[in-house]
C-alpha cells in the first residue's frame, strides 16, 4: 500500500472506530491522530478540512469526511 492514510478522531467516535477497524480488518495501516486531546491537530484538521467532527480522513491528498466505506476501498483499491 502506497497511499499514506491519515484519521483524524476521537476515542468515543463511533464511526472512527468503524473506520480504523475496517483497516485493520483489510491490514491496511494508518496514521491517527487524537483531535481531543491533540490541540495542534485538530487545528490542522479543521484547518484543511473545514470540518469540526470526525472521523476526517486523507488517502494520499483525497479528503473523506465520515465513514464512508465504499468511498475508502475504491481509493484504496480494495474490496468492501
Amino acid at each position: 500500500m502506497d497511499k499514506n492514510i491519515t484519521i483524524y478522531s476521537t476515542p468515543t467516535c463511533h464511526f472512527c472506530q468503524m473506520t480504523k477497524d475496517f483497516l485493520k480488518e483489510k491490514g491496511i495501516s494508518y496514521t491517527e491522530f487524537n483531535v481531543a486531546s491533540d490541540l495542534e491537530k485538530r487545528q490542522e484538521m479543521i484547518q484543511k478540512s473545514g470540518q469540526m467532527g470526525v472521523p476526517v480522513i486523507f488517502v494520499g491528498e483525497e479528503m473523506i469526511i465520515g465513514f464512508d466505506k465504499e468511498r475508502l476501498a475504491s481509493l484504496l483499491s480494495i474490496t468492501v
